[in-house]
């Protein structure tokens, strides 16, 4: 446990995703269809125009009543080797392994959208290997009013980038404290995540609230703060961090039913340690699984490898995604 938590605070200039709107969320998106229907417009360097893969059917046409979960990635098993934990450098390899492993699409970390070039760079790899980009995580200390400036500007940089890549997510995660915040502090970040939210809608994005352990610990005090002061914002929980916290993810799925639009996906072995890929482990995805269809999940599902510190490798990272890919298909049904 401690490991993880270690982890975790180190870990990112992160976080993650919810969906444009509820029609966006009810289109179908299978792969075939995906290949089938993408539009794809390229950009010149510094047109200002978009590299967009278009998330619908084919031919535009709206889902039917069994909606599609679109099953993508969040590529930070390769930005954790990284300086900075910034992927930029492994992005030409995180597009051609996401796609060789079968996913629907790839969710970035924030810090690839901070670089001038992040567009069009990012637009290419989406575009030669038709793998789209959902969305983007992104975490920062919004409880400290302090630093509300520097964070809106940094948002206002690479949220418009991140539409013109064609994301529609935004995993938002609202920063650590050393102690239980107080309640001004949950009341700066609520009006932190209340200007993000105006601003992701301008640009065809759905926020959602992403947790670690520390959003959901001392039952759920920093979640729960967040919501009453928010109600009606969008959930993304990642549902082994549930589990590490000491929440139960069937319990979380069925308290929180359809305020849940994303979803972050990770195993670990009964000993506590993250196992190589979804499967491999002990969590209770059949249960889990269940009360997911018992509450209609049609938002997107995001595989999230990670591994302990000094862990090496079995096989290739792509092996990995495509053995979870297909753990998600038979054990989730999506």
């Amino acid at each position: 446990m401690n490991k993880g938590n270690d982890l975790e605070r180190r870990r990112r200039a992160k976080t993650l995703a919810g969906v444009r709107g509820n029609a966006e969320i009810r289109r179908a998106v299978s792969r075939r269809a995906f290949m089938k229907s993408a539009a794809v417009a390229v950009a010149a360097a510094g047109s200002g125009t978009s590299f967009t893969l278009a998330w619908t059917g084919i031919s535009g046409a709206p889902a039917t009543k069994k909606n599609k979960v679109v099953v993508g990635a969040h590529l930070w098993v390769y930005a954790a080797t990284q300086p900075g934990y910034d992927p930029t450098p492994v992005l030409p390899q995180v597009f051609a392994d996401m796609s060789y492993a079968g996913l629907d699409c790839v969710e970035l970390m924030h810090s690839a959208l901070l670089h001038d070039d992040a567009v069009e760079r990012i637009g290419e790899l989406s575009e030669k290997h038709r793998l789209p980009v959902i969305g983007t995580s992104f975490e920062a200390p919004m409880w400290k009013h302090d630093a509300h400036a520097a964070i809106l500007k940094d948002a206002e940089l690479f949220i418009p980038r991140l539409a013109k890549l064609g994301g529609r997510t935004l995993g938002t995660s609202v920063g650590r404290t050393p102690k239980p915040k107080t309640p001004e502090q949950l009341d700066a970040q609520a009006e932190l995540v209340r200007k993000l939210t105006t601003l992701c809608k301008a640009h065809g994005i759905v926020l959602n609230l992403h947790n670690h352990t520390y959003e959901v610990e001392n039952n759920e005090h920093d979640l729960r703060g967040t919501l009453e002061r928010l109600p009606d914002v969008k959930l993304g929980p990642d549902l082994n961090w549930l589990l590490r916290a000491g929440v139960d993810p069937v319990d979380f799925i069925r308290r929180y039913g359809t305020k849940i639009v994303f979803l972050h996906l990770r195993d670990q072995k009964a000993d506590g340690t993250w196992s190589e890929a979804l499967g491999e482990g002990d969590m209770d995805y059949v249960a889990i699984a269940r009360e997911l269809h018992k509450i209609n999940f049609s938002g997107d599902a995001m595989i999230e490898l990670a591994h302990e510190q000094g862990f090496e490798l079995t096989r290739p990272l792509r092996e990995s995604l495509k053995i979870s890919r297909e753990f998600v298909r038979k054990t989730l049904g999506y």
